[in-house]
């Protein structure tokens, strides 16, 4: 399996000529290389509402005929704008797309959407997680989250081959908070997610892969535009 890493929460991951991108947030992401007009995938997921994960999912769902699942108000909201195949679903569900089985699980943070000029916010749900199970791997992407005790569960109940973590703190856990996720989880590795982008979230990952090789887990700080197989 491919795991490809385009800045911010977005991941990529591809095998068999199937793919699933994540949080595809490029158009206005200072440091994307990828353009979403280039990003094929047979299904997007999505964690939450803000912006920062969602600004290309509508474009890339509708130019690729993709499935595109998120909790049931986020799904309906993407309908609303076009995208013909949505799926609403809910934390603690499963549902399968074909080729892989994906687990929402909960994640704590917001979601809604800020449309400026009305000064309005939209309500979008709960954020969420996903555990996807593809070709007998696990792979847990948290969204946008603080440390939850709740992850422990997570990694009694299932074998986390890969977890893409937040460290980007602020908005999120930074990563101190990650490594002790990264531990509860028992991930074999870890992807850090959600800093750089910004200043206010800045974090030097190589020093966070330190952390956790300290603790015996292998990360992997991957730069936008790189990639790594599992």
């Amino acid at each position: 399996m491919k795991i490809e890493y385009h800045g911010h929460s977005c991941v990529q991951l591809t095998s068999g000529g199937n793919s699933i991108v994540i949080d595809p947030y490029l158009t206005g992401n200072p440091v994307a290389v990828a353009k979403p007009e280039n990003i094929q995938a047979q299904v997007v997921l999505l964690t939450h509402a803000h912006s920062d994960h969602i600004a290309d999912a509508a474009g890339i769902a509708k130019r690729n005929n993709a499935l595109l699942v998120a909790t049931h108000e986020l799904a309906t909201y993407m309908g609303w704008q076009g995208v013909q195949d949505v799926r609403g679903m809910n934390i603690g569900g499963k549902t399968s797309v074909g080729f892989a089985d994906v687990r929402m699980v909960q994640a704590f943070h917001s979601s809604g959407i800020i449309v400026e000029d009305q000064k309005n916010i939209i309500y979008a749900g709960m954020p969420a997680g996903f555990l996807i199970h593809w070709d007998g791997l696990t792979l847990y992407h948290a969204g946008d989250t603080s440390l939850f005790s709740d992850m422990k569960m997570f990694g009694e109940r299932f074998s986390i081959d890969l977890a893409f973590l937040p460290i980007g703190d602020l908005f999120t856990m930074g990563p101190e908070d990650a490594v002790t996720a990264a531990e509860w989880l028992k991930a074999k590795r870890v992807v850090p997610i959600h800093y750089n982008t910004f200043p206010p979230i800045r974090q030097d990952a190589d020093r966070f892969v330190r952390m956790l090789g300290e603790r015996g887990i292998q990360g992997i700080a991957l730069k936008p535009g790189e990639s790594t197989t599992l």
